[in-house]
């Protein structure tokens, strides 16, 4: 239990969140009391991905031989993952799975085709009830989708209710393994889509090229030199230029698209430094043709901690202050985790948790696929 401010007793509501991203890092996962207006994380919990599994979930980006096959027996793998991120975060509270409400589970994404009328996330919500003997609601998405919007983003719902202020326009931004923008300008209506990539061309590029899994603190890219030419040729792309609401993934921003930009002769750290400027462009070009005014920005995900991109955005964004979530007092490595918790919570309360503004969908909906303990 926990009290409020005027003395009344306030029943505790507690959720798991779950989150691996198109970064293909990891999972992160949050034990959170949603029954305060404002989310108070309990504990946190990072599992990250081997190799072998990550070579796994990208085969199954593209077709091939089986790949239905493979796609169920890599759920599986993933569900049971799931639920080994979740035991840590009992055992370091004390609270035991009968108290869970519901673990908010996104699943990976394999296949983000709106224009097509479906999205595909793998993760076996089944198996993870029967796992953790926790309630589990999964795909939320598709509802949203169906309703004629893109299905995502879906995190500006929970940004505005959490990180809205009633007098200065914020702007949220996400860097995972793709880039968002929530719009939160006072006493109007909250906004957002996808920017573009956010660290996923840059992490596959060092990957190749280095064997390092991401640039620590965008090191590498700081070396190199952008080069002008390939940089405008990136931003040509029409995703870029097309009004909101949209967007995006792996089935657009791939190593096959990038490639198709080089030449063959570019320095490896050049380019390198080309993509963190690309990543960056795009964020600042939507900022200042959409979110005309804002005087904050707070930038959460993985791109977060990067400190090249960091500081390029304060050079392409000179009249905004620039800074982590955790300014906020939501962890920047944990806001979207939280963010499922909160649309498990949702879905059970029967509430809608899509913003029709951002997405595109035509009516408000309760989002989620909800599979019992």
């Amino acid at each position: 239990m926990a009290r409020g401010g005027n003395g009344n007793v306030k029943k505790s509501e507690i959720y798991a969140g779950i989150m691996s991203g198109t970064s293909l890092d990891g999972i992160d996962a949050v034990l959170v009391d949603l029954g305060q207006p404002q989310p108070r994380l309990l504990a946190q919990h990072y599992l990250p991905f081997d190799d072998s599994l990550k070579a796994a979930v990208l085969a199954l980006h593209l077709p091939a031989h089986n790949e239905l096959h493979h796609a169920q027996i890599i759920g599986n793998r993933l569900a049971q993952l799931y639920a080994q991120s979740i035991a840590p975060l009992l055992s370091a509270t004390g609270i035991a799975a009968a108290q869970v409400k519901a673990i908010g589970c996104h699943g990976q994404t394999i296949r983000h085709c709106p224009e097509h009328g479906y999205t595909l996330q793998i993760g076996n919500a089944a198996l993870l009830a029967e796992l953790t003997g926790i309630s589990v609601v999964n795909d939320f998405r598709s509802r949203d989708i169906a309703a004629g919007g893109q299905g995502a983003p879906l995190v500006p719902a929970f940004h505005d209710m959490t990180l809205r202020h009633p007098d200065i326009h914020r702007v949220i931004v996400n860097i995972g393994g793709i880039s968002n923008l929530t719009n939160l300008p006072p006493h109007v209506g909250t906004a957002g889509f996808d920017c573009g990539p956010g660290n996923m061309l840059m992490d596959a590029w060092i990957a190749q090229h280095r064997g390092e899994a991401y640039d620590k603190n965008g090191a590498w890219a700081s070396g190199g030199k952008v080069i002008s030419a390939l940089l405008q040729t990136m931003l040509a792309e029409p995703f870029f230029a097309a009004a909101p609401p949209k967007s995006c993934g792996r089935d657009l921003f791939n190593t096959g698209w990038m490639k198709q930009h080089l030449r063959g002769n570019e320095a490896p750290a050049d380019v390198q430094a080309t993509l963190l400027a690309l990543t960056c462009h795009s964020i600042a070009n939507a900022v200042q043709h959409y979110c005309r005014g804002a005087g904050e920005i707070y930038l959460c995900g993985g791109g977060a901690h990067n400190g090249a991109l960091l500081e390029m955005l304060r050079h392409l964004l000179p009249d905004c202050r620039i800074q982590p979530t955790d300014a906020l007092g939501i962890g920047a490595d944990w806001i979207e985790a939280i963010a499922f918790a909160w649309l498990a919570q949702q879905t059970l309360h029967g509430q809608p948790a899509n913003l029709p503004a951002v997405t595109g969908a035509r009516h408000p909906c309760v989002l989620g696929a909800i599979y019992p303990a």
